[in-house]
């Protein structure tokens, strides 16, 4: 009997010794997966906020001329050649969205700063018509958009800051 008790005083040592093992395995495994999380999640604000930074710089350049064309320093012609440029870079810009890797609690967040980003290019579009064409109603249409993307933006940016408080980032 006294064999089998050693035996069982062994079995525990090595169950115990598995046991402390796998915890300090699965807590080493779960700090690891957080770490990994919270650097995916600064890796996806840095990207966004490049796409917003870019959208940015491109919306300054565009209302930059108009304003040249309004003021005569530029032709028609020559911001119609350029809005056509513009056209093209903000539709590249709309593309980076959806190669962003972005976490659960931001999606609704990407979609609507997407929804802002293609309203407002259309926005930029129906005030080209109205440069081109000379069509009040283009006028009106752009500064509708431009209303509507603003309001994309401010629900995207409250969902931003909701998620993120949520996330702990």
């Amino acid at each position: 009997m006294k064999q089998k008790s050693k035996k069982d005083k062994g079995f525990r040592k090595y169950a115990i010794i598995i046991a402390a093992v796998l915890i300090i395995g699965l807590t080493m495994f779960y700090s690891y997966s957080a770490d990994q999380a919270k650097l995916r999640g600064y890796e996806f604000g840095n990207n966004l906020q490049i796409i917003q930074d870019e959208l940015k710089k491109l919306q300054i350049d565009f209302e930059s001329k108009v304003t040249m064309w309004k003021e005569n320093d530029l032709s028609k012609e020559e911001f119609l050649v350029y809005a056509q440029t513009h056209f093209q870079q903000m539709e590249e810009l709309i593309l980076l969205y959806d190669k962003l890797s972005t976490p659960d609690s931001f999606v609704s967040s990407v979609k609507l700063f997407k929804l802002s980003t293609q309203t407002q290019l259309e926005s930029d579009k129906q005030l080209v018509e109205w440069i081109k064409t000379g069509d009040d109603s283009a006028k009106v249409r752009s500064d509708s958009l431009l209303q509507e993307s603003f309001e994309y933006e401010m629900a995207a940016l409250a969902s931003y800051n909701l998620a993120k408080g949520q996330s702990g980032t």
